[in-house]
């Protein structure tokens, strides 16, 4: 397996990772802003009171992306396997 190839799958995987972690982050992020902003308005300051949103925004998430980001990780697993007999050979 050549340099540049190995580079790829990885540049690939830390790509896939990253897309990954910003689908299931990034909403979450939005909601905590979103109960923020109401808190400081109403001043309510329960600590508590953020964490169950974005919990049930992060599940809500995961669900309907969850086959997308299975698919997209044995995407790149079964290309990393078709590519082990040229690094060996």
């Amino acid at each position: 397996m050549s340099p540049e190839q190995s580079v790829g799958l990885v540049s690939q995987g830390v790509t896939l990772v990253i897309t990954l972690v910003m689908i299931l982050i990034v909403p979450s992020l939005l909601v905590g802003l979103l109960v923020s902003i109401v808190q400081t308005a109403t001043q309510i300051q329960e600590q508590t009171l953020s964490f169950l949103p974005r919990l049930i925004v992060t599940l809500l998430v995961l669900v309907f992306t969850g086959p997308w980001i299975l698919r997209q990780i044995i995407s790149l697993f079964q290309g990393i396997f078709q590519h082990i007999p040229g690094a060996i050979g």
